[in-house]
């Protein structure tokens, strides 16, 4: 037998006897489950922007377990069992790839990604180009997101040069905006800062991340110096502070 069918029958064997067996595990709900699986989505982001492959297998068997997890209730409802679940993946992913499973001819990954997109919305789910973005997205995430979809059904600018001179006259916008109107401001010099990311080809969130953990190393480094020389932080003066965050930025 292949090993990864067995791997994965062991997995779903195991999920059987938990909700069978365990106290904890025959009271879950999708309900109970969702805001873990959010959480373990977010152990795994952090692992993949850490490029640490041992915490990434492990964070994948976490989501492997939920998403059996998930089948496993859908199938003690009626609902779905795994395989309906992997034969619907399956099933969608050859319908959007008819240059690989039919005669679809595609010159680039962007030909790819206009034919996605345009298949999904003759799949009916979606009424809207935009309606597969979720809600509950996060903001930053969202905003690509929008954009990158709407690029593919023609709707975006010509060039980055563009793009930047809409990012420099939403910042204009700002600056001379008052009262509420600074923060709806804000928003469209974010929301024009995130396209010019994405005409770059950065993932503004995955950016931000990384900018997040500098300042936190850089932060707790001034800490720990208040702390190894009996200092108080909010008694050191910025300059003296200014001095232990350059250090921190060479290491």
């Amino acid at each position: 037998m292949d090993k990864r069918l067995e791997a994965f029958g062991r997995l779903l064997t195991i999920m059987d006897e938990l909700r069978e067996q365990c106290p904890w595990d025959k009271k879950q709900t999708k309900e109970t489950l969702r805001h873990l699986t959010i959480e373990e989505t977010y152990e795994l982001s952090d692992a993949i922007l850490n490029n640490d492959s041992e915490e990434i297998k492990k964070e994948l068997g976490d989501l492997f377990l939920h998403l059996v997890f998930y089948s496993k209730l859908g199938d003690e409802k009626g609902q779905f069992d795994v395989s309906d679940v992997l034969h619907s993946v399956c099933d969608k992913l050859v319908y959007r790839h008819p240059h690989i499973y039919a005669d679809v001819e595609v010159k680039d990954e962007e030909e790819v990604k206009q034919n996605w997109e345009q298949l999904k919305l003759k799949e009916g789910g979606n009424k809207s180009v935009l309606g597969g973005v979720p809600n509950s997205m996060p903001s930053l995430v969202k905003a690509m997101r929008m954009q990158d979809k709407a690029a593919q059904v023609g709707f975006d600018w010509p060039s980055k040069d563009d793009v930047w001179d809409k990012v420099d006259e939403e910042l204009q916008e700002f600056k001379e905006a008052e009262g509420i109107e600074k923060e709806e401001e804000f928003g469209d010099l974010l929301f024009s800062l995130v396209n010019y990311a994405r005409w770059l080809k950065i993932n503004p969130d995955d950016a931000l991340e990384k900018t997040n953990k500098k300042f936190k190393y850089r932060f707790e480094t001034i800490e720990q110096y208040a702390k190894d020389n009996g200092k108080i932080m909010e008694e050191m003066t910025l300059a003296e502070m200014d001095k232990i965050w350059d250090l921190a930025k060479r290491k």
